[in-house]
């Protein structure tokens, strides 16, 4: 059944519901296409699901294309990707060939005669060299901008410079190089999904059991994608300074984006490192299973994110919105949401001894942890 917009009254009360409903009015009858690069893994593909439901509720028409592609063009842009976060690139005229093939292609295909169209990161940036622009064509960018390779940059804007307003998650992220209307708007979580919604305790014993996830030992679990970005290397290096101290269990829970060809190689890689430790000490998922992640997410005694980048983090918020701690890199948008020393604890990426001090305490402490999550959940 699909979700009834009225429903989020329970966490927001009547009088916002009224109000989004009331200025729904000036766009009804208008047609809006959001286009991303996969419709699942990662944040955007679950933020732009509820989305879309919410707002066809509310009356405003509105779609979602999936730019697909070939191995190649996925492969040049996850470096594109990287190189916007700080990473150096080898910016040849074939990776554009590629880049702009990939939205060249997909066009053939996709007619977009919609009133506004809305490009979400940077694989489908070029899509608006290929078309007769007659519409305002928006660009919502969910990562990191804060530092971008300058060589990238200054290609990416030949496509930005044309487009009529940039969306960003902070203040940071900002271009001052870039004459185009920008504005903040930040990610949030869909408390009634399944992922964040309060379920039964069968069914919290019962998807422990099917995903053979003992409970014998407290859980430290990270939920991200298999990505570089997320450090889960580093993850594990937490883990075998905490589990010095304290007998506990890690869980380290991604999916594999369609759109991120590196996923299954650093999977490898923290699949070859959780070898050495002993048998179910490290657990590893890449199960795409909301409900296991709202389950993890509740019956973990400290919830990790070790992002060395981040755009925003919304696995923060989801442990937030279940009052379990959170112990978390102080980078991109997540002190927006982790208030430090009150709500969980920021410490600055790379610092391994700090995040397994933080850990250790939460663990040791279990009526403190208890007192951080009631804040963090009342946040």
């Amino acid at each position: 059944m699909i979700q009834d917009f009225t429903e989020y009254k329970k966490v927001v009360g009547n009088e916002l519901i009224a109000k989004i409903f009331k200025k729904a009015r000036y766009i009804y009858g208008r047609h809006i296409v959001n286009i991303n690069s996969t419709y699942f893994g990662g944040g955007v593909a679950q933020m732009l699901t509820s989305l879309i439901l919410a707002l066809n509720d509310v009356g405003i028409d509105i779609g979602w294309r999936i730019l697909y592609g070939t191995p190649d063009f996925f492969g040049v842009t996850k470096k594109f990707h990287n190189a916007l976060q700080g990473d150096n690139i080898h910016l040849t005229p074939i990776k554009k060939k590629i880049y702009t093939e990939g939205s060249a292609y997909f066009s053939v295909y996709t007619h977009l005669k919609h009133d506004a169209v809305i490009i979400h990161d940077p694989q489908p940036l070029p899509l608006i060299h290929c078309y007769k622009k007659e519409q305002p064509w928006i660009w919502r960018c969910h990562i990191d901008l804060s530092n971008p390779n300058k060589k990238l940059w200054d290609y990416l804007k030949t496509f930005l410079l044309r487009y009529d307003v940039i969306i960003v998650s902070h203040e940071n992220y900002i271009k001052k190089d870039l004459p185009i209307e920008q504005r903040i708007i930040y990610p949030a979580i869909n408390p009634l999904s399944s992922k964040n919604k309060t379920l039964s305790k069968n069914d919290i014993d019962k998807y422990l059991k099917k995903f053979e996830i003992p409970m014998d030992k407290p859980l430290i679990t990270q939920v991200s994608r298999f990505d570089k970005w997320k450090d889960p290397l580093r993850v594990m290096e937490v883990f075998t300074k905490v589990k010095k101290k304290i007998d506990c269990r890690l869980v380290l829970c991604g999916s594999m984006a369609t759109d991120d060809p590196e996923g299954m190689e650093i999977y490898d890689k923290v699949s070859e490192a959780a070898s050495e430790f002993d048998k179910n000490d490290i657990i590893l998922i890449t199960a795409e299973h909301d409900i296991l992640v709202n389950i993890l997410q509740n019956v973990s005694k400290v919830v990790i994110q070790n992002s060395i980048k981040e755009g925003f983090g919304l696995v923060v918020s989801e442990a937030l919105w279940k009052g379990t701690p959170v112990v978390a890199t102080n980078v991109g948008g997540i002190p927006l949401q982790v208030q430090d020393e009150k709500s969980g604890f920021l410490v600055d990426p790379e610092d391994v001894e700090r995040m397994a001090k933080k850990v250790v305490y939460l663990l040791e402490n279990e009526d403190k942890a208890k007192e951080m999550g009631k804040k963090e959940k009342n946040m």
